[in-house]
């Protein structure tokens, strides 16, 4: 629920998210036929195409660590978000690296509400860097 109330708010703001099919509830189904070398060239060339990763951190996952670690090491901002209940990865909460952003969120609502401010600072951000596309983000990788 969490994770689809996010895909939807992305999409509603124009933002193009290659996880969307994920909020799907039958997802699991679809992914189990999907190869491990595929999931990772799949995965990888997403993070790689955004310019922005947005991860919700609250469930620990190894794929979404590296995901998250291959963004920063490529220079783009992350935002991890956890529910404020859950106990999240001391590689997370504990990283001062530039451009990773973490916070943790109660309802649906304010998580929202959170990344829709924080995504206004990185467009801020990118246009000052003069990107391409004026600083919206054209592709935002929710994990």
């Amino acid at each position: 629920m969490i994770y689809a109330a996010l895909v939807e708010a992305l999409l509603e703001d124009g933002h193009e998210v290659p996880t969307a099919h994920l909020s799907n509830p039958s997802v699991m189904e679809a992914e189990a036929i999907v190869s491990p070398q595929d999931v990772y060239v799949r995965d990888v060339s997403w993070v790689k195409a955004c310019d922005v990763v947005v991860a919700e951190v609250s469930t620990p996952s190894h794929g979404v660590g590296y995901e998250i670690a291959l963004a920063i090491s490529s220079g783009k901002p992350v935002l991890c978000c956890y529910q404020e209940s859950r106990r999240v990865s001391k590689m997370i909460t504990g990283n001062s690296s530039p451009g990773l952003q973490v916070f943790s969120y109660r309802t649906p609502e304010e998580l929202v509400k959170r990344i829709r401010v924080c995504l206004k600072q990185v467009e801020g951000d990118l246009r000052q860097q003069q990107a391409p596309n004026n600083g919206r983000p054209t592709g935002v990788t929710a994990s």
